[in-house]
């Protein structure tokens, strides 16, 4: 059963590779949350280590695919930096921003291509989580003005998936009815049988107030629990607090806190962890004849493709022009989307495509108009001319000026 997680984690890095060629879903863990919620401390406890990029904003603008390894030596490797082991965790942290900025731009924009990060270390469990941007309201710097909406349908493509299990991470110091996260997860998972509520910031609640009935799961019900957290604040991280003595203050936390002291053996990041790997493993072999029939169905599909090409013939005139005509309808296909700006890639450097005709359009050319001289009598004879030409043998029908009666 162990052996099921790292499986999975070889199918993502050979699905990652391939691109959108390939359409299987594989059992995962989305992280959703705010961007105050606390996501980012939550996966750094599960490693051990800062290595996550921080700052005010969208800090996460691409999906991190983060692939936890137990292993008896601590280094890290991007599946798009072959071969290279990293050991330095703040190289880890750059890198990931250098890659985030290499798709996206600079301009705090998103990307769904997603960057897999693997982590191997004695202080983790096998593990794979999806970590999400975080749900935002106001767009910053060049950001579009729906930020908002492109960020929900970011979300949105991974967490509809069936074989996705959702970890809504939400602070304890909001409401709960307001959560973002849940209210994410309840869209798609009405029940509640995919999600598994994370409760973060349980030590900034204000004073005579606690979440006991959230994480006794009798608030808003979750199939499978909620799991309470405490992080290092940014006053920890600003202090280089070690996140090994953050995990000491958060076990007495919970063992000395009296609203949760009954349950603290269900609290914390090292039973979170726990749980996490438990569940991934379950839902991994809950879905895996399902997967493995849509695997099976898909090769034997490509199968038959390759099949068709035994009699492949490329000087065939036919095939040459089969061809042509795909490359073309691309092209239109390919161009369209260009003109209307709704394109795969989108340049953050300089204006192109539509844009650069609208904003000719909106600012140059009527100011080229002003600037031209014209003679009006000859203009409205050209005018007349077009008109009668473009209604070829039909009749023009005059168009009257409406005379107004007086009242």
């Amino acid at each position: 059963m162990e052996e099921l997680i790292p499986l999975v984690n070889r199918l993502q890095d050979a699905f990652s590779a391939l691109g959108q060629s390939c359409l299987l879903e594989l059992p995962q863990i989305a992280v959703v949350g705010g961007q105050s919620a606390g996501k980012s401390s939550v996966l750094e406890n599960f490693v051990g280590r800062d290595f996550l990029p921080r700052g005010s904003g969208i800090v996460t603008r691409r999906p991190l695919v983060l692939q936890l390894v137990t292993s008896k030596t601590e280094y890290a490797e991007f599946l798009h930096c072959k071969g290279k082991k990293f050991t330095d965790f703040d190289e880890v942290r750059h890198e990931i921003e250098a890659e985030t900025d290499r798709v996206t731009g600079m301009n705090k924009g998103i990307s769904s291509i997603p960057i897999n990060l693997r982590v191997y270390s004695p202080h983790v469990l096998n593990l794979t989580l999806i970590d999400l941007p975080g749900i935002t309201k106001v767009p910053v710097g060049d950001q579009p003005v729906d930020i908002e909406h492109q960020i929900r349908e970011m979300i949105m493509q991974f967490i509809t998936r069936e074989n996705c299990l959702i970890l809504a991470v939400t602070p304890a110091n909001t409401d709960l009815a307001n959560s973002d996260a849940l209210k994410l997860a309840k869209d798609v998972d009405p029940q509640g049988l995919r999600t598994i509520g994370v409760i973060t910031k349980l030590d900034l609640m204000d004073e005579g107030t606690d979440a006991r009935d959230i994480l006794e799961n009798k608030l808003l019900p979750l199939r499978r629990g909620y799991v309470g957290v405490v992080n290092r604040s940014q006053k920890d991280i600003d202090g280089k607090k070690d996140i090994k003595a953050a995990m000491l203050a958060e076990r007495k936390f919970f063992l000395s806190h009296p609203a949760y002291r009954h349950i603290a053996d269900r609290m914390g990041t090292p039973h979170l962890q726990k749980v996490l790997n438990q569940q991934l493993t379950n839902h991994i072999r809950d879905t895996l004849p399902n997967f493995r029939n849509k695997l099976q169905a898909q090769m034997l599909s490509i199968e038959h493709e390759v099949d068709a090409y035994k009699n492949f013939k490329p000087e065939d005139p036919t095939r040459k022009t089969k061809a042509l005509l795909q490359m073309v309808q691309q092209f239109a296909v390919d161009f369209e989307k260009r003109i209307e700006g709704s394109g795969d890639q989108v340049d953050t450097l300089e204006l192109s495509g539509g844009a650069k005709i609208n904003r000719i359009f909106h600012e140059r050319f009527p100011f080229e108009i002003v600037k031209m001289e014209f003679n009006e009598k000859e203009l409205r004879r050209e005018i007349s001319y077009a008109i009668k030409n473009i209604h070829g043998i039909r009749q023009v029908i005059p168009i009257f000026p409406v005379l107004h009666s007086g009242y």
